[in-house]
């Protein structure tokens, strides 16, 4: 039996190829293979009559197929039950299809293949070569295939060869009006939405010096015709070359569309299972998530589009480097005596080990690091190049990840380098007006990120309409003034990881406190000014703040010291903040509303789950962020970069957290202790050694480990049975991270951490008191006698709910714990009618004897003695007499 088939979700030219073929192989049976797109559907049920030519899979005995005629396909994956037969030995494969060759393609023993618009143009012209006529049913079928592959002979994919097809199938009578009929449809509703979807999602990539435009989106049911909303949006847009990826149900539909040789759709698309010719392709996936599939596109998209200017092109030979055995003042000398801006470090058998720029080794001399070896402050994160990488790939290297010395590696050895001076000598030599070389459609600080547009839409979906407004309010003063504003920090990170964050910082080119003067002018706030610093806080009605300050730039003139401060540009006062990740910043003002800046990978490292210093005298410059670090890295889940770990892990062991204030070691850690889960932040400081730096004798053994989580347990029952009241869970974790220390240790640490008064008394006292009553509780339990409630009230009530806690972690007896929480939750609350006044009344005359009778009613009633304002009178008569009658 012979059958012809092609490929599932077939469209007209797989119809058109069809019918063709079956004026080749008359005997032989028309069956698809799977389901077919919405619009050939639509086509059977207005033509009926056209169905009854083909069979269905089910009444096909598979087994006896002994020639399979496939149109349209030549990948076993996308022919559905037939692959088996496809691979049968005995069957006799013929192909007819306008596909490139895939890997792993089926191969026939006939085959009749041609880079064409569509597969019908090769069955044409076989007609043509051998005197075939098709009636006008026929002509007209395979004009609708042709029409819908080349887009009415409209794409770029068109050739020669098709126009001959299409004027030979018209000659035949082919009939137009059936052809645009079927061919123009207006979108379904749900195709409406889904594409207003893909409109909304759209991104560009520039993919060695060309634009690539990617656009996704999810649905819960199928939507057919993707590859119709493929069309409309590259038309829509004008784009070049447009990949759309959609879920729907368990699959992702991917289409491909490409008006540029430099784009091969076929092959970018093969890598996803799927296929097509250079101009047009598509896949269906299952075994990625749609996440999956977008953040691997980028990585395929690199290996396939041909590459324009190449790092050979650019690159400087031979290179002068510096041994990995030499210090910071050799590092010194040989940038002085050549002029260099950056040298490779090499080791011993000549491998690329690192980078080290004459900024950090001028900052590194500056605080006295000369005889530091250069492994210390080389960079050891960097990318390194083959002479072919494409020029747009160093580009993004160079100026969006500001490496500013990218080393030529070919088998592993140095042959050359490229700086930022060779880049910037090849942007203006005059090669970007070249052949071929696209304008980038954004700037590299945008670059593969989101757009204006996105981050709106963030706006709208993670913050309240009035912030919104308040937001958009500022970005309007900024224009009036002509002073530039930003929201940057903590609140832009979080912003892009989903997570909510209303402490908003802004960030003003100009001056900041003359900003937020104008703003309350106009708007319902105050400002409270600090001259100093430039910096202001605007203070809404409703008690919200919103932190502005003036860009700058800042300078340490020793290891630890606190910073000098200068104005700057927005781009410098970002390049002094602590980590990538917290460098991001979007622009309020007008048309700019929701750009986003991103000078330093930033959303690279968002992405990646990965913390990286700027620079690699950061920990140098300011220790205290070795504790930001620990604390980003655990409370967002990410860890940091091995380049980072090693600097933080050298800044420790070269002792410069000694030279930070015991004031800001004090905040550090009491941030630290004020996360909403303090203990991976906790356990991780002792991993990295840091605990000795507060001091010496801290360590954090396995019962220590079982004391904070305790007090993690107990902060949280207290929280839940107490929601109003506010707890200083910081002062419980601190108790317990010093709970090990000698009494005579805790003074030298509260003066190396400069701890405020008030909680030197704590310190002091109620952790002394503190622990002698863990050790009478313990006593009651060794002979098991529980203390009365007179008795537990008398040992706890001076205590702090801090303490109380403390205490609580403290215990590992269940017994003395339910003790202390019923101390806490009823018997500290206990109270009589009787006071002082009561007394005076009675006719007792104020004193001492006070005291001593209201404790006593207070033990009475704690135990149970008494109860009511009645019994308390009678006992006060009955021990102390009645005054009237002494």
């Amino acid at each position: 039996m012979d059958v012809i088939t092609t490929h599932i979700n077939s469209d007209f030219d797989c119809l058109g190829a069809m019918v063709a073929a079956k004026r080749l192989y008359p005997e032989a049976e028309m069956v698809f293979a799977g389901a077919q797109e919405r619009s050939l559907r639509d086509f059977f049920l207005k033509s009926a009559f056209y169905a009854h030519s083909f069979k269905r899979i089910r009444d096909i005995d598979l087994d006896a197929v002994t020639r399979l005629i496939l149109v349209d396909v030549r990948q076993a994956e996308r022919i559905g039950p037939f692959a088996t037969v496809a691979r049968r030995p005995g069957v006799e494969l013929h192909i007819y299809d306008h596909h490139p060759l895939g890997e792993g393609d089926l191969r026939g023993a006939l085959e009749h293949v041609e880079p064409v618009g569509a597969t019908v143009t090769v069955l044409t012209h076989l007609f043509m070569e051998r005197g075939i006529v098709p009636t006008p049913e026929e002509a007209t079928l395979m004009m609708l295939g042709l029409y819908e592959d080349t887009g009415s002979l409209l794409f770029a994919s068109t050739t020669v060869r098709d126009f001959q097809a299409a004027a030979y199938l018209r000659e035949h009578g082919a009939n137009l009006n059936l052809v645009a009929d079927f061919l123009q449809q207006d979108l379904t509703t749900e195709q409406v939405s889904l594409l207003n979807e893909l409109i909304n999602t759209s991104t560009v990539l520039n993919i060695s010096g060309i634009d690539v435009t990617l656009a996704h989106a999810s649905v819960d049911r199928y939507v057919g015709d993707l590859a119709v909303l493929a069309h409309k949006l590259r038309d829509m847009e004008n784009l070049a070359a447009l990949i759309v990826a959609v879920r729907m149900e368990e699959r992702i539909f991917v289409v491909g569309r490409s008006r540029l040789p430099e784009v091969p759709m076929g092959a970018v698309l093969a890598e996803f299972g799927g296929g097509g010719h250079a101009f047009a392709a598509s896949a269906t996936v299952r075994d990625l998530t749609l996440i999956q599939l977008l953040e691997r596109l980028p990585t395929v998209l690199k290996r396939h589009v041909n590459p324009r200017w190449q790092a050979r092109h650019l690159m400087s030979a031979p290179v002068k480097s510096i041994p990995s055995s030499a210090d910071i003042g050799e590092v010194r000398r040989i940038l002085t005596r050549y002029g260099f801006s950056a040298l490779p470090v090499v080791a011993d058998d000549g491998a690329v080990v690192g980078i080290i720029t004459r900024q950090v080794a001028e900052k590194a001399a500056h605080h006295h690091l000369a005889e530091v070896s250069v492994r210390e402050y080389m960079t050891g994160e960097f990318r390194t190049v083959t002479p072919d990488t494409p020029v747009e790939h160093l580009k993004e290297l160079i100026v969006g990840e500001n490496q500013r010395f990218v080393p030529v590696l070919e088998e592993g050895r140095m042959i050359g380098a490229i700086t930022r001076t060779d880049l910037l000598r090849h942007l203006v030599s005059g090669v970007r007006s070249a052949p071929l070389v696209q304008q980038e459609a954004e700037p590299a600080t945008h670059r593969g990120g989101l757009k204006a547009r996105q981050v709106e839409r963030l706006f709208r979906e993670l913050l309240s309409p009035e912030l919104q407004q308040i937001l958009k309010d500022c970005g309007a003063v900024g224009e009036a003034l002509d002073m530039p504003v930003y929201a940057v920090g903590g609140f832009v990170r979080d912003l892009l990881l989903r997570q909510e964050n209303l402490d908003v910082d802004l960030v003003v080119e100009g001056n900041g406190i003359a900003f937020a003067e104008e703003f309350a002018r106009r708007h319902p706030c105050r400002v409270r000014s600090h001259h100093k610093f430039g910096t202001a806080i605007l203070i809404f009605p409703d008690g919200g703040k919103i932190d502005i300050a003036s860009a700058r730039m800042e300078y340490y003139l020793e290891p630890g010291a606190l910073p000098t401060v200068e104005h700057s540009s927005i781009k410098l006062d970002l390049y002094r903040r602590d980590f990538t990740i917290n460098t991001l910043a979007i622009a309020l003002n007008g048309k700019r509303h929701g750009e986003l800046l991103d000078f330093f990978g930033g959303q690279r490292d968002l992405r990646e789950k990965v913390l990286r210093v700027l620079h690699n005298l950061s920990f140098v410059e300011d220790p205290t962020r070795v504790f930001r670090a620990i604390r980003f890295e655990q409370r967002l889940g990410f860890h940091l970069g091995a380049h980072t770990e090693s600097l933080l892990k050298s800044a420790i062991q070269m002792g410069f957290m000694s030279r930070v204030s015991g004031a800001r070691l004090f905040n550090e850690l009491t941030i630290i202790f004020k996360e909403a889960n303090p203990l991976p932040a906790v356990f991780r400081l002792a991993e990295l050694g840091l605990l000795p730096c507060i001091h010496s004798a801290l360590t954090l053994g396995e019962r220590k480990r079982r004391l904070f989580e305790a007090a993690s347990q107990a902060v949280l029952w207290y929280e839940f049975q107490h929601p109003k009241k506010v707890l200083q869970r910081w002062e419980v974790y601190f108790l317990c991270l010093i709970s090990d220390l000698d009494y005579r240790a805790v003074p030298t640490i509260a003066r190396r951490l400069d701890v405020p008064a008030r909680f030197r008394e704590l310190l002091r006292a109620q952790r002394g008191q503190a622990h002698r009553v863990i050790r009478q509780l313990a006593r009651r339990l060794g002979r098991d006698q529980e203390p009365r409630p007179s008795e537990l009230h008398r040992m706890l009530s001076g205590f702090s709910d801090e303490v109380l806690l403390y205490i609580l972690a403290r215990l590992s007896d269940e017994r003395a714990r339910q003790w202390v929480a019923h101390y806490i939750t009823h018997l500290r609350h206990t109270s009589i009618h009787l006071d002082g006044h009561a007394l005076k009344e009675m006719g007792f005359p104020p004193g001492p004897l006070y005291k001593k009778i209201l404790s006593l009613l207070l033990a009475e009633r704690l135990d149970g003695r008494i109860h009511s304002l009645e019994d308390e009178i009678a006992l006060v008569q009955r021990r102390f007499g009645r005054p009237g009658a002494r």
